[in-house]
């Protein structure tokens, strides 16, 4: 295997996180072997479904999928946008070791849609199916034999910024396990979603947005689709809009301005989501590619698959492997979010990669779709 990435602050463990509430009644020493444990299983045998933390997928009904589904009507199209495929140079020179090499990549033309997924979208397809989202599951005493019932409770990880400054290479300083948060409640249960219906829906682990993906008849894009559509057809940009940050003084996306993580001076007028399409498109017609919240990917993650990639529509490897946590699986997510910030994560860039295990849900993660498909017909 090649060199692994360098550690990136920004990662963040599920398993940490579980420690953490668990701390708080007191039982670090009862269930830590038993999460360690249980990671050394899920690493050793590959599983499409929640190992991480106790739960079990419950997928859609075939009677409950969308007629969206439905090959021969194209309605499905509607909030889509079509990408051409083509031959691109994926990756980078200038960041962190899991974005080189830089490799030529084909993609055959797909569509994708236009918007990250928003609250609104995500409720109606619960309100069809009554499908309950991982955070809002209880973690299974099967799973955690000898851990008391108390420890067990359903919730997901918060952004909780401390209220002095922290040294930037501990996360736990402002991530936070909350009781009760879900994408209904982002932030925990005094939380909720009035007024944030535009916004895009958090708290989802990979298999919540592969659930609502195969309702709507849909898919999460493979990586490197995403950062074909990332770049609007434009080569080697550092941005999906140029090479400067904020050209004639314009932000170009939701990103943190200020010290992180307890001084954002909102200069792009946003403290956490914004609405999605708040900034322009790329050149593609696509929105929020750049920031407001990470996109989860369809890859599971390997540091070192550009340099065995297949050059034509790659699907990601077969396995998964992070050095920050190994024995943890971790799909791929794009795009960064609100809290990247140039001297911490630096995510909004097309080319850089982030990792999260798949049964995970985070304040700043969300989705959105694709679909295989014959283009537009020309009038």
């Amino acid at each position: 295997m090649s060199q692994p990435p360098t550690p990136n602050p920004h990662h963040v463990s599920p398993w940490k996180f579980v420690l953490a509430l668990v701390a708080v009644v007191g039982l670090v020493a009862l269930i830590s072997p038993l999460l360690s444990k249980k990671a050394g299983r899920d690493y050793a045998t590959r599983y499409d479904e929640p190992k991480g933390l106790g739960h079990a997928v419950t997928a859609p009904k075939a009677a409950e999928l969308s007629a969206a589904a439905n090959l021969n009507e194209h309605s499905w199209t509607n909030g889509m946008v079509w990408i051409p495929g083509g031959t691109f140079q994926m990756g980078s020179e200038e960041g962190q070791p899991d974005e080189k090499p830089v490799h030529e990549i084909t993609v055959d033309g797909f569509w994708m849609d236009r918007y990250e997924l928003t609250n609104e979208e995500f409720e109606k397809f619960v309100k069809a199916t009554g499908y309950a989202t991982i955070a809002e599951r209880k973690p299974k005493q099967e799973d955690f034999p000898d851990a008391p019932p108390e420890a067990l409770v359903p919730g997901s990880i918060v952004f909780t910024p401390p209220p002095g400054e922290v040294p930037l290479h501990n996360h736990m300083a402002w991530w936070r396990y909350v009781p009760g948060a879900n994408w209904r409640h982002p932030e925990g249960p005094d939380s909720n979603l009035k007024g944030r219906e535009k916004q895009p829906v958090v708290q989802v682990s990979w298999f919540d947005a592969m659930a609502y993906a195969k309702w709507a008849g849909k898919r999460l894009p493979t990586e490197a689709e995403w950062e074909f559509a990332s770049r609007g057809g434009r080569e080697k940009l550092t941005y999906t809009w140029g090479n400067e940050k904020t050209p004639d003084g314009k932000w170009l996306a939701n990103i943190w301005q200020g010290q992180f993580p307890n001084g954002n001076t909102l200069q792009d007028g946003f403290k956490f989501q914004a609405p999605v399409g708040s900034f322009p498109p790329n050149d593609y017609g696509l929105y929020d590619m750049a920031g407001n919240v990470w996109e989860w990917c369809a890859d599971w993650y390997m540091p070192d698959y550009y340099a065995k990639s297949p050059k034509r529509n790659p699907q990601g490897p077969q396995e998964s492997y992070d050095p920050n946590e190994p024995g943890v699986w971790k799909r791929v997510t794009r795009g960064g979010s609100y809290l990247c910030t140039e001297a911490y994560c630096w995510g909004y860039r097309p080319a850089m990669r982030m990792k999260t295990s798949p049964d995970t849900g985070l304040s700043h993660t969300g989705f959105r779709c694709v679909r295989s498909g014959p283009p537009p017909v020309k009038p």
